[in-house]
């Protein structure tokens, strides 16, 4: 049970730096249209679009990427939560 529990927080982890990557392309121009852009936003688009509809953006800025990562955190935690209790 340690190993799932590992496995899953290091894949949050991952996924962490991945939106965060996908968030910093938006600031280049046309980077999302490459390659690497088009992987990260089938694997980004997907989690953020919820938050997208829930949290409005402030003018041009766009707030939701701030509540998915503290969402994202808060699974962290739950996970590590989860390591203590079962060990």
């Amino acid at each position: 049970m340690d190993f799932v529990i590992v496995i899953l927080y290091r894949l949050i982890d991952i996924y962490s730096w991945a939106l965060i990557i996908y968030i910093l392309m938006s600031w280049f121009p046309n980077a999302r249209e490459t390659a690497i852009g088009k992987f990260l936003a089938r694997i980004c688009e997907p989690y953020l679009e919820p938050f997208r509809r829930i949290v409005p953006a402030i003018g041009m800025i766009d707030i939701s990427p701030i509540v998915a990562f503290i969402t994202l955190n808060l699974a962290k935690a739950g996970i590590l939560e989860l390591y203590r209790w079962f060990v």
